[in-house]
């Protein structure tokens, strides 16, 4: 697996490379002086789910910015692979270009129409392959979005909230395509999301970041598919909504039956 070393750079062994799809090592970055992001060490293996849940301005995007290498003004060590994708909450499909031609979007060389249309019909979205994006629904848009991400066959898939626009139905069902195809795919995954049932749905193991930090973890040994009226489901949404800093039990607005903290932990 091929790696990609963002500056400032450090000497890393094959093997180190092996054993992590992404290793990262005090990373720091900081706004007008102020660490967002504070000496983070971080390592997710090839193939893992891994789910990063947070409070507003944790610095979860700005993690996930610097994992994509669309920030690279750090200090610490960041290897990734070199072949990485990267779903937005916002679909960013070009409104000029027709479905097919938003999926192979910058990649290069002269990609033919096939390579799109395989990874929409992976996606369940071969019909509207030529399709404009403003005749798309939400559902059909993030679809697309992630149609564009597997066609650059990723050992790296960096999520940033990319259901956190649809409505519930259609969420669901974005949820269970990102599970079928992560393991249809076998590549490494990495979520930022905000609502807490989705990483236990979803995720081999949930981080919590805090202050700049990684400072809560915790795998998620439940069978697959996972269901929430399982007892341990609901043990580990408790705790890390308390880890969140939200009650579960205390009938408050952030504990919906969607699980997402979005009161507590905004953005």
């Amino acid at each position: 697996m091929a790696t990609d070393v963002h500056r400032p750079v450090t000497t890393a062994s094959p093997s180190t490379q092996a054993a992590s799809a992404v290793r990262v090592e005090g990373l720091t970055r900081a706004f007008d002086g102020r660490a967002v992001i504070d000496r983070l060490d971080l390592d997710v293996r090839p193939g893992e789910f891994v789910a990063l849940l947070g409070r507003s301005g944790c610095g979860k995007s700005t993690l996930l910015r610097i994992l994509a290498g669309l920030d690279r003004d750090i200090e610490g060590t960041v290897l990734v692979p070199r072949r990485k994708a990267v779903a937005f909450q916002a679909p960013r499909l070009m409104p000029w270009k027709r479905v097919w031609r938003n999926v192979l979007l910058g990649l290069r060389g002269s990609p033919e129409r096939g390579l799109a249309e395989r990874a929409l019909e992976e996606v369940g979205l071969k019909h509207r392959t030529n399709a404009w994006p403003k005749t798309l629904s939400g559902g059909e848009a993030q679809r697309a979005s992630l149609a564009r991400a597997l066609v650059r066959e990723p050992d790296l898939l960096l999520l940033d909230e990319p259901f956190g626009a649809l409505d519930a139905l259609t969420r669901i069902k974005a949820q269970r395509l990102v599970d079928e195809l992560w393991q249809r795919r076998g590549c490494a995954v990495l979520l930022v999301t905000h609502d807490v049932e989705e990483a236990v749905l979803l995720a081999d193991r949930v981080l919590v970041m805090d202050a700049g930090v990684i400072a809560y973890e915790t795998e998620i040994d439940l069978d697959r598919p996972r269901g929430i009226s399982d007892p341990r489901f609901g043990e580990l949404r408790a705790e890390l909504l308390r880890r969140l800093g939200v009650d579960a039990d205390d009938g408050s607005p952030e504990t919906a039956t969607d699980g997402s903290p979005e009161t507590a932990a905004a953005a």
